[in-house]
């Protein structure tokens, strides 16, 4: 029974060491896409003013697809806290 413990134990400080690598490399990896993307827009709109309206409007839904990317990732890691498949399969086991 002890064994069994142990082995679940671990299957949880795995999971929990994984949920905190996905969400927190993602959050990184939004951050960086989203300070890039609006560097260079503000690069470009003072470039040529003239596009910034069609620039803007091109950024923002570019930076919900980051975004969006990022909350699938936290879904994701989310569905792993909650109902554990590697858990499940250990308890048919």
């Amino acid at each position: 029974m002890e064994h069994i413990a142990a082995l679940i134990a671990s299957v949880q400080a795995s999971t929990a060491l994984g949920i905190g690598l996905i969400i927190g490399l993602g959050a990184i990896g939004a951050c960086i896409g989203i300070g890039i993307m609006g560097s260079k827009f503000l690069e470009s709109a003072a470039r040529q003013p003239e596009l910034a309206p069609m620039l803007q409007g091109r950024m923002f839904l570019l930076a919900g697809l980051i975004d969006a990317a990022f909350l699938i990732g936290v879904a994701l890691a989310m569905y792993f806290a909650v109902a554990n498949p590697l858990l499940s399969a250990l308890h048919q086991g």
